[in-house]
């Protein structure tokens, strides 16, 4: 929702079956993590993502998304190769 644009407190509590006091909590738990920004226009919090945080975590993920692709695909290809082998001396001890 905040991928959007900014949004109060109140918007992002409305399509969820909690409190506006629970959304609060929540929101404060991802302001303290830094992921999100929260201005206080009078009485109304409007909240933002805060994009670097999120920045820094894809690029950790995308690390590791590279380093496991290569090793699940490694691992595929010996499987395949030790299916491939196994296949052949079955049909070697069949003749």
């Amino acid at each position: 929702m905040l991928a959007d644009g900014a949004h109060t407190v109140g918007e992002l509590a409305e399509p969820f079956d909690i409190s506006l006091a629970a959304v609060s909590k929540h929101v404060k738990v991802l302001e303290r993590a830094g992921l999100v920004r929260r201005e206080i226009q009078w009485r109304t919090h409007v909240c933002s993502l805060a994009p670097d945080p999120l920045g820094e975590a894809h690029r950790w993920l995308d690390r590791y998304s590279r380093f496991w692709t290569g090793r699940l695909d490694a691992l595929e290809a010996l499987l395949r190769a030790e299916d491939d082998d196994d296949q052949q001396q079955q049909e070697g001890e069949e003749e």
